[in-house]
Formats: structure tokens, sequence, C-alpha cells
């Protein structure tokens, strides 16, 4: 693979400050510490482009890095949901900030959903799935910290998620590791289907 091209744009709170050059974006959703900004570093073979951090909910803007890989496109990385330790408030206003993005932004060709792959998804992870069919979002659900889970249990935990959330046909799960780079290829291939669209 060339190399990725990747650069941080923005961090937006309104549409007023989303990007303006129509370029296609791929949004990235899901709970707190499920490792999107792992998921972007690895993606683009780098360490920290995308922030990680040791306090989950810390990210309350979507932020937006643009992304020349073949083809130009940004990930949107939207607030991590489901963490009890902010308000409901400020809750409330990431609620408001993501849905109106992702049901009133044009660019938006898809959303890639992570999901803890140890773990069955939780209740606001189905939420989201179903918000997203709803408005008929194409999804790439990803599963990831894969290298967590042992290569005999894998398939019985992507099943798990298949079912609970009941992925729609034409909805691709890829298996992810931040840490190995499993399912990277893989995920780049989805992408890049969804983006030129």
């Amino acid at each position: 693979m060339s190399k990725v091209k990747a650069e941080f744009i923005i961090s937006a709170v309104g549409p007023d400050q989303y990007p303006d050059d129509a370029l296609p974006e791929i949004a990235l959703a899901g709970r707190s510490n499920v490792g999107k900004s792992s998921l972007i570093n690895r993606l683009i073979h780098r360490k920290n482009l995308a922030r990680t951090s040791s306090r989950p909910g810390k990210t309350q803007t979507i932020n937006f890095y643009l992304i020349e890989e073949q083809i130009q496109f940004y990930f949107a990385d939207m607030p991590g949901y489901g963490f009890a330790k902010v308000s409901k408030s400020i809750r409330a206003q990431w609620g408001k900030m993501v849905e109106r993005y992702l049901h009133e932004r044009q660019e938006c060709q898809a959303v890639i959903q992570l999901i803890d792959v140890r773990h069955p998804p939780t209740r606001d992870d189905k939420q989201m799935y179903e918000w997203l069919k709803h408005y008929e979002k194409p999804t790439i659900v990803v599963a990831t910290k894969a290298d967590k889970i042992s290569r005999n249990h894998r398939q019985k935990h992507l099943k798990v998620i298949r079912q609970e959330l009941d992925i729609a046909a034409g909805d691709e799960l890829i298996l992810f590791s931040a840490e190995t780079g499993e399912g990277k290829d893989q995920l780049w291939h989805a992408i890049k289907e969804k983006a030129v669209k």
C-alpha cells in the first residue's frame, strides 16, 4: 500500500465549521474507549495523529481528518457514546450534534461503527445501529480488539455481534486489531468502496 497522507483539519461543533470542499466523508461511531483513535492511527501508519485519551468521554467535538490514499476523503471522528461520567445535558448536546451531522450531512457516505469484540453489543450500540439503518446509512461494523480474543473463540463472538445488531444485508462486519493490523486491508477496501460512490 502506498504511503497514506493524513492531516487533522478541525474539531467542529456545528455545520458552520465542517469542511466545505464537498469531499466524501466516512464517519466513525462507537462507545468511548472502543478504539476509534487507535483505528485511525493504524490505518494511516501514524502513532498519534488521532489522539487517544485515557479519559473516556473526552472528545466532545467531531474531529475531521483529511486522508489521501489513492482517493481523497475525510474521516469524521464523532464523540464516543455511552459514557456515564458526563452530565446528562452534555450527553444530550453531543447526541444532537451527532444526530444532526448524520441526518443532514450530504457528504457523509458511510459510517464505521466500532464494537468491542470481547463483549456483546450494548444498548447504546444497538440504538446507534438501528438509528443508522432508520436513516439508511451504509455501515461498516468493525469488531475491535481482535488480538484480545483467541482465534478459537472469534467466530462465536462475531456471531453474537451479527445477531444482536441484526446486521443488514450489504453491511460488512470486519474483525480488526489496532495492535497487530489484522483486518486493516479489508477495512481499507470497504472504505474506498463507500467513499467513491
